[in-house]
């Protein structure tokens, strides 16, 4: 364990410097292991062509002069050795001394030692007229260069070891330095200066991506912060105004309980609870939505059917036609529950803000399903249909709070959409108010491209008013425009 620690905490120069070395030491190793074999084994084929020159020279010249002219038997790097049928030396090298040497009667070449010599010699015999011929060469020469040439192989390898470790470490330290001064950068990064970059060397190579991811990353990490703490700030400034009004009605019946009946505090405890209590479901909601990352792979839900249950909600709570002809049927994958909040959420803001008409819309293209909310009202000015989107932004302060919104229901609608893989916008509508369009990848079973047929037409509605605190409309943190 300690071993696989230490290796664990080499540093990477070290780890990359030490594999590359002992690559190349194996590399060198074997290549030069093989360059003195190949070496001796070529000199060895020198020395046996050259043995097998001398062996038919002197079979030439006993045939010719019978004598063994033409050769130094006194010279230590020849051997000649030339016997008759009874084995007794006829002529020979002088380190023979008189005594022939015992050979293999082969031409094929052989190594023997002579008597009292510490050379070996590479030999080749041959019979002639019961005459048998030998004729060598010393190996000692060869042995002298291969050890030689093995000698500074030995020193050589270890130098250039130290040259590649060398040049290894400075090549790699200075590929990594951008790495470590990345590093640098990215750990002096706390919660208070997350604006800081690392520096972009402004190449195009893996050094240069990774500064640009980097930084991509820290964008990130501070829009996210920077939105965290924007909605942590909004979130208790939304919060203290009921807080506020609470413990104002509790004071003034405490001190004036002859101005403020029990009924009176009671209504009003009623009125900032529910308020209070729709925004910290719409804070909770919008916390799920975003923390849950939700992927468009659940259940399929029939988003037909929700927007179909929402029009006949809306007919019986309030004095609008709810044009609901163009709803045809479309499937998602999906969060049933959070899809449903996204369907209310739109009718109820188009509903508080139609002056008498909403229409909805579902259809199906190749790919997505598009739901359209659409309503009579005066719609949003150009310049604004980015920020609806943004938590607590309400374009009608006054009658938003006045008819309960939390100014969280369209960032709630956005964030379920991006969540579920869709897109959601807002436009001029025909009708002259707000046209908000969502699109969702549709299911794979899918279902009939267009719009389908008037499942539930509206009909003529009795005379009424929007709903106040507490109904439905005000309820689930609906308020994204209110």
């Amino acid at each position: 364990m300690a071993e696989r620690r230490g290796t664990r905490g080499r540093s990477l120069r070290g780890r990359i410097t030490l594999v590359s070395t002992a690559i190349v030491a194996a590399t060198l190793v074997v290549g030069a292991l093989l360059f003195v074999l190949v070496l001796r084994t070529v000199l060895l084929d020198e020395v046996n062509n050259a043995v097998d020159r001398d062996l038919s020279q002197l079979q030439t010249t006993l045939e010719d002069t019978g004598a063994a002219t033409g050769f130094d038997v006194d010279d230590d790097e020849i051997f000649v050795q030339v016997t008759d049928a009874s084995g007794a030396l006829v002529t020979g090298s002088e380190a023979l001394d008189g005594t022939p040497v015992v050979l293999e009667k082969d031409s094929d070449a052989q190594v023997v030692r002579l008597p009292g010599e510490d050379a070996a010699y590479l030999v080749a015999v041959d019979e002639d007229n019961d005459v048998t011929i030998a004729a060598g060469r010393s190996l000692e020469t060869i042995d002298e260069s291969v050890s030689t040439v093995a000698w500074l192989l030995a020193g050589a390898v270890p130098l250039l070891l130290g040259v590649v470790a060398l040049l290894t470490w400075i090549v790699v330290g200075r590929a990594l330095a951008p790495v470590e001064r990345m590093r640098r950068e990215v750990d002096a990064v706390t919660a208070a200066n997350l604006d800081r970059r690392v520096a972009d060397p402004g190449r195009g190579d893996e050094i240069g991506r990774l500064a640009r991811t980097m930084n991509s990353m820290l964008d990130r990490l501070d829009t996210s912060q920077r939105t965290q703490r924007q909605f942590v700030s909004d979130a208790s400034h939304e919060l203290r105004s009921p807080l506020a009004s609470l413990r104002q009605y509790a004071e003034v019946a405490q001190a004036h309980p002859d101005r403020m009946s029990l009924g009176d505090l009671s209504e009003a405890v009623l009125d900032e609870g529910a308020r209070l209590e729709r925004l910290v479901r719409g804070m909770l909601l919008l916390a799920q939505v975003t923390e849950r990352s939700l992927q468009a792979t659940g259940r399929a839900v029939d988003l037909d059917d929700l927007v179909l249950a929402e029009a006949r909600r809306l007919r019986d709570t309030m004095a609008l036609t709810i044009d609901a002809t163009a709803v045809g049927a479309a499937r998602v994958h999906g969060d049933e529950n959070l899809l449903g909040q996204v369907v209310r959420n739109l009718v109820d803001n188009a509903a508080q803000h139609a002056v008498g008409r909403v229409n909805l819309s579902v259809g199906v293209t190749a790919t997505q399903v598009v739901l359209v909310v659409e309503d009579d009202g005066h719609g949003i000015p150009a310049e604004e249909r980015d920020r609806v989107f943004e938590r607590f932004v309400r374009l009608d302060e006054s009658r938003a709070r006045a008819s309960g919104g939390t100014g969280l229901g369209l960032a709630i609608v956005r964030e379920t959409v991006q969540a579920h893989g869709g897109t959601v916008l807002v436009t001029a509508g025909a009708l002259g108010g707000a046209r908000f369009e969502v699109r969702l990848p549709a299911a794979d079973d899918g279902s009939a491209e267009g719009t389908g047929p008037d499942v539930d037409a509206p009909r003529p509605e009795a005379t009424g008013s929007k709903p106040d605190r507490g109904t439905a409309a005000g309820d689930d943190a609906s308020g994204g425009l209110a």
